[in-house]
């Protein structure tokens, strides 16, 4: 009698306490993939206390979602990177308006190890101490490791070489990342043997970790890539999660239903794989990477100098149009300059350039393509979109189940910016818009799934993903009828609409369609939140 007298007192002492937050009237797609219901939730200290109707409950604020679909917080599984945040805060409104609460940052690259940031454990009581508006995990990445031990160069790394890069691995683990990510296409990632990855891995093994990549290939060899990025998995004993699944150029497309069928065949036997995508037919990278990376295999100056001479400069050109032993994005565009969009410049170009083609910047240059596309070569920070991909290995990866979103993009500040892919701005709303609402390609409930709870199990957020009690209070509030990405490729530099309300660790973020100055963000280490 005594213990349910003091269990009915604490329970009145609670309610009497009320919340910091009730968002009251709104329709609960909950993020497991369940039907949406009504209800009121309750958050406290930055976790969703309570779920019903709690109107009646006394509230520090209340918002009235009557109209609107409350979900869990998007999780952007390929966020690049979190310096952004720590250099200029506006750029985590790139994210917020899209609906993200936490993003995975690493690939190839990453901010530590560094002469910057020499370990994780440094950057992260730095972001911390200065405050982030939405949550941040990370990866180390494979080429930042090689980077720091071994440079630029290609060739493999001594024992003693390798020795400090499996240590570098451990201490990124130790210090929080959730695994070791790669981007093999991209020199000095691309120079890495599958046995150097199988020894890195290894070691974030031993921590629990996972081992993300953007593949080898992800077109005519897209599934022995997805062959390799499996056995460095296996032999390291470690999940695999691929970054931005596709299969790129038109004589290639069929290859996604077999690359769904291989993934789908090595879960059926019981190894832990997993990809994502981004909502997009275009892709985007910089524009070397239409050239084969062993060129750059002594750094990328060195080379660029040699760009200067008109007989390079016909041997590489003769190199992209004859061969395919590479992943070669001529290819993939169909040897056609239009498909080739120019999103971003440096080096001084004109920034008319930005928004489009090679083809329509050759003509207002008076110049040729090829010759057009080796002076961008040449130029720093050139950013380009191929047309690589068609709407129905977007639908097939949308209806698998486990295939989560990305952006595949920083944080972006978008006053700040001169070009981006839209992708910055708009991949989940985008999600929402064109393939929920509008194509009905997936139902609302699979698609909140994939963006949230589907994405935190990959990455060990157990207590994030979901609208449960004792969840973290990461939340997005919708409204199904006006959301829409604005971001295209010719104008990508615009906000979403539809999304009034972010809300991360129970601090609104954006407050009825306003980017607050309020930090509510944490960086989430593996293992530990």
């Amino acid at each position: 009698m005594r213990l349910a007298l003091s269990l009915l007192l604490l329970t009145t002492l609670a309610q009497a306490q009320g919340f910091d937050l009730l968002i009251a009237n709104g329709r609960i797609v909950d993020g497991s993939g369940n039907s949406w219901f009504s209800a009121d939730l309750g958050i406290k200290a930055g976790k969703i206390a309570a779920i019903g109707r709690l109107q009646t409950r006394p509230a520090k604020r209340t918002i009235d979602a009557r109209g609107l679909t409350v979900m869990p917080g998007f999780i952007d599984m390929m966020g690049a990177s979190s310096e952004p945040l720590y250099n200029d805060r506006a750029s985590a409104e790139s994210k917020l308006r899209q609906g993200i609460t936490t993003i995975l940052a690493g690939e190839g690259q990453s901010v530590a190890p560094s002469d910057r940031w020499p370990r994780f454990a440094t950057y992260f009581a730095a972001l911390e101490k200065k405050g982030i508006p939405l949550n941040v995990i990370h990866n180390v990445g494979a080429a930042q490791i090689r980077r720091t031990v071994i440079g630029v160069e290609n060739r493999p790394p001594t024992p003693a070489e390798m020795d400090r890069m499996r240590t570098l691995v451990e201490e990124a683990m130790i210090d929080g990342v959730v695994g070791l990510s790669t981007a093999l296409i991209y020199p000095p990632g691309t120079y890495a043997t599958t046995g150097e990855l199988v020894e890195m891995a290894k070691v974030a093994g031993k921590f629990g970790g996972l081992y993300l990549t953007h593949m080898r290939n992800e077109s005519n060899a897209v599934l022995d890539a997805i062959k390799e990025s499996m056995l460095i998995g296996e032999r390291s004993g470690v999940p695999v999660h691929i970054f931005h699944l596709k299969a790129a150029g038109q004589e290639n497309w069929p290859r996604m239903q077999q690359a769904v069928d291989l993934i789908q065949s090595a879960r059926d036997r019981g190894f832990d794989v997993t990809a994502d995508i981004y909502p997009y037919i275009r892709n985007g990278l910089g524009i070397r990477a239409l050239i084969h990376p062993r060129h750059f295999g002594k750094g990328a100056d060195p080379f660029i100098k040699t760009l200067a001479d008109p007989a390079v400069r016909s041997a590489i050109r003769q190199e992209i149009e004859e061969t395919s032993n590479w992943e070669n994005w001529y290819r993939h565009i169909g040897r056609n300059w239009d498909n080739l969009l120019i999103a971003s410049v440096g080096g001084g170009l004109d920034k008319a350039y930005e928004g489009k083609s090679l083809a329509q910047i050759a003509k207002l240059r008076h110049a040729d393509e090829w010759t057009t596309f080796f002076d961008l070569v040449t130029a720093a920070d050139v950013s380009v979109n191929p047309k690589s991909m068609n709407e129905e290995q977007k639908h097939l990866a949308l209806r698998t189940y486990w295939v989560s979103v990305c952006t595949d993009a920083a944080p972006t500040s978008i006053e700040k910016a001169t070009g981006a892919h839209p992708r910055t701005f708009g991949s989940f709303p985008r999600i929402l818009a064109k393939y929920v609402r509008d194509e009905k390609i997936i139902p609302l409930e699979t698609a909140s799934r994939k963006m949230s709870s589907l994405a935190a199990n990959r990455l060990g957020l157990y207590d994030r993903g979901r609208i449960a009690t004792g969840q973290w209070a990461d939340l997005v509030l919708v409204d199904m009828a006006k959301v829409q990405d604005n971001a295209t490729f010719e104008k990508p530099l615009a906000f979403p609409e539809g999304l009034p309300y972010v809300i991360v660790n129970g601090t609104v973020a954006i407050d009825n369609n306003r980017f607050t100055p309020d930090n509510g963000g944490r960086v989430l280490r593996r293992g530990q939140n």
